[in-house]
């Protein structure tokens, strides 16, 4: 659909059962409100450069740090999320954002899509149908608001300027595994206080690739034929199994193979 109107509604359905990407400066904000924080690590094997006009690639690379998981080249990406179950933490009772003026820069996006690979789409949004009746969202493909696209080109800026830190920042953290991109996530759920520290520590760093390359990688993933196929080209990785341990955990898109 080329044309595309919005208004918000405040219902406040888009501010619950999330998990918010954000900035550096954001996360270390979102704690010091008390928030929790997630790291969601994918990785993409990466033995070749792919082709120059290879756009979903540049934009892939752009937002990974180059890394080695066993003997094959990868690429790591980070996302740095907001995580709470039910309400955000921000939304008042008259379904108001309290923060609205420091909001997260998704937040101030949203409903426009930051990915230029996805398109807009009214039935993947949360918000009910009025608020896509009346005013001008899109036109042509092209958004009409011109600070919703300058906040969408800082956005993805950012993410290029970051993605080695963020892959810094798990090292600080002593994490170094990932799931393989587009089958899941690994997630990690640091406790606050070291994560509040780590933070600090890597933005008083520069993005260093270099850095961010020194420890390899391990792939986690739910299934048996993932694992053997990347361990048959020299990658490292695992099965994920059961464990107690409340910090980590798995996502995946598609069921564990049965036994």
């Amino acid at each position: 659909m080329d044309d595309i109107n919005f208004e918000c509604t405040a219902c406040g359905k888009c501010c619950h059962d999330l998990r918010l990407p954000l900035t550096l400066a954001e996360a270390t904000a979102w704690l010091a409100r008390g928030g929790q924080m997630e790291l969601l690590c994918e990785a993409i094997p990466w033995p070749v450069e792919p082709e120059a006009d290879n756009e979903q690639a540049a934009y892939k690379k752009a937002r990974s740090a180059a890394t080695m998981s066993g003997s094959l080249p990868v690429r790591v990406s980070v996302l740095l999320v907001a995580a709470f179950a039910g309400a955000c933490p921000n939304l008042g009772s008259d379904m108001r954002c309290r923060i609205y003026e420091e909001r997260p820069l998704v937040c101030r996006i949203y409903p426009a899509e930051i990915n230029p690979f996805v398109a807009l789409a009214p039935e993947s949004k949360a918000c009910p149908p009025d608020a896509w009746q009346h005013t001008p969202l899109q036109r042509h493909g092209v958004l009409v608001d011109e600070t919703t696209r300058e906040l969408i080109g800082e956005s993805r800026r950012t993410s290029e300027l970051e993605a080695a830190l963020r892959v810094q920042l798990c090292l600080a953290l002593g994490l170094n595994e990932a799931a393989l991109a587009n089958e899941g996530f690994v997630i990690y759920a640091p406790d606050s206080d070291a994560l509040r520290a780590a933070l600090q520590q890597v933005r008083a760093t520069p993005a260093n690739e270099t850095l961010a390359a020194a420890t390899p990688w391990t792939f986690v993933s739910n299934r048996a034929v993932t694992v053997e196929t990347l361990l048959s080209v020299g990658a490292a990785g695992r099965l994920n199994e059961p464990t107690a341990d409340a910090h980590f955990r798995y996502h995946g898109y598609f069921p564990a193979e049965p036994a």
